[in-house]
């Protein structure tokens, strides 16, 4: 029973909790026993609190007991946070040897405040990259995570921690950070369900030094999870500058109505994107993705944006590096080397960008934008590949051999972090060495529970595998 409540929907674990038949006690016992049996060989986390878990989960016990008492529907339910993420009591260290180990950490970011007043259980922190800044995840400080679908692979970044742990059960729910694809690449790479909602519907604070290309989001083993966190991450708060103070959407309603009679694009490359760069297991396992809307009823036309000779990798890469170049000026000299090279390499050419390019770039994502906005006003969903390729070697800063301060190896998510637009991954199938393909959904602004929904209805048909070593315990 404790390997199967590990590995459980947190839907289905909360219905047991409201029957009687598992307790959070239970479900938090069997996570700790999965984090004993796979960090080792996954290294996922960079802080563990079993005390304060089985705490959490004895109060959530008594609140199930009672009746009625609980404080949302995932009361009870183990969950992780990425390290970046400010955390009451837990080291929030943004994976840098340049943080300070003592903290003090003090405050809750509005995401940690809004899942422990839900009564979720945290099992710890999960481990990132140096302040995020590459699409992988290791680091000085904590080491290489990798990827549960074959040890060695990196699990993508910059959440991997987080979903190296949930696809084996180390925690039912995980939470992650997105400046560019970092909550979407590693769900796309490790077979698991991600969502990068519209900017500041999941509040951010303290601000992120990605500014705001940033968002927080969840990944999860089913999309009805990643609904059920939304109910409760994507709550107002008023430390987020750009979050609507009126905001209290129920991700969950209309969730089962599937996608009859909605009209959807697919664009296999979203018009800039050079097809030799798509590895051709994906582009197949994507346009059967696709098929599979058209089964159900949906209206899909292969199309894409006409982007004006704008490219969204130059104007991405000009945003980061010129926030890494401020983000590293705020270190002492002394402080600066202990940081990854590769971070100050991106800080160096943030710095040498010059005004006019920084500014140049601020111009080009708001037509961007406009352009974006004008084309799914036409569509109610646009489908494209998640990640060109598949998970490749850990300790590789980037895809192609990349040093990882071009980000542009992950075009399709980071254009929609310029947008703003919600944008999800879930996986779509497997290349020929049995890694997960990501498929991503893309609809128009504060329609994040429209992404949710077609997502619903996909799983329905092509419900998400868990990597063979999950089983192995």
């Amino acid at each position: 029973m404790t390997g199967d409540l590990a590995m459980m929907p947190a839907w289905q674990l909360v219905k047991l909790y409201k029957a009687r038949k598992a307790s959070p006690v239970e479900a938090t016992k069997a996570a700790i026993a999965r984090i004993e049996a796979f960090n080792p060989q996954l290294n996922a986390f960079q802080h563990l609190d079993p005390d304060g878990a089985l705490r959490a989960a004895r109060a959530s016990e008594k609140r199930w007991k009672k009746g009625g008492k609980r404080l949302s529907d995932i009361d009870g339910v183990p969950i992780t946070i990425k390290d970046m993420v400010l955390t009451k009591g837990l080291p929030t260290r943004m994976g840098s040897l340049a943080t300070d180990a003592d903290g003090p950490w003090t405050v809750d970011s509005p995401v940690g405040q809004h899942l422990r007043q839900a009564g979720t259980v945290l099992l710890g922190k999960t481990t990132s990259p140096e302040y995020g800044w590459k699409g992988v995840t290791d680091s000085a400080l904590y080491g290489a995570t990798h990827n549960p679908w074959k040890i060695g692979r990196t699990p993508g970044g910059s959440s991997g921690g987080g979903v190296a742990a949930e696809a084996v059960g180390m925690g039912n729910l995980a939470v992650g950070t997105d400046g560019a694809g970092s909550v979407r690449i590693p769900c796309s790479f490790t077979g698991l369900f991600g969502l990068k909602p519209t900017q500041a519907r999941v509040p951010l604070w303290p601000p992120s030094a990605m500014g705001t290309l940033s968002h927080i989001g969840p990944m999860t083993r089913t999309v009805r999870d990643a609904a059920m966190m939304m109910n409760v991450m994507a709550r107002p708060d008023p430390r987020d500058l750009y979050g609507r103070p009126d905001d209290v959407e129920d991700y969950l309603k209309g969730f089962d109505k599937g996608v009859k009679g909605l009209r959807i694009a697919y664009s296999p490359n979203l018009g800039f994107v050079e097809k030799e760069k798509i590895d051709r297991d994906v582009a197949v396992a994507v346009e059967n993705a696709v098929k599979v809307f058209k089964t159900l009823g949906a209206k899909v036309v292969e199309d894409s944006p006409d982007l004006m000779g704008l490219d969204p990798r130059r104007i991405l890469n000009a945003h980061w590096q010129s926030n890494v170049a401020h983000l590293v000026k705020t270190f002492s000299p002394e402080k600066r080397t202990l940081m990854d090279p590769g971070l100050l390499k991106a800080a160096e050419y943030g710095a040498n960008l010059g005004q006019e390019m920084v500014v140049a770039a601020i111009h080009q994502r708001q037509q961007l934008g406009v352009i974006m906005n004008q084309f799914v006003a036409k569509y109610d969903l646009l489908l494209t590949p998640t990640m060109p390729m598949t998970a490749f070697a850990v300790n590789e800063n980037a895809a192609w051999g990349g040093d990882g301060v071009d980000i542009g190896w992950t075009p399709f998510t980071l254009t929609f972090n310029l947008t703003r637009q919600p944008a999800a991954t879930i996986p779509c199938g497997l290349d020929r060495e049995g890694l997960p393909i990501g498929l991503q959904i893309v609809a128009g602004h504060a329609r994040d529970a429209l992404v949710l929904r077609a997502a619903a209805a996909y799983e329905r048909v092509r419900p998400i595998p868990a990597p063979p070593m999950a089983h192995q315990i």
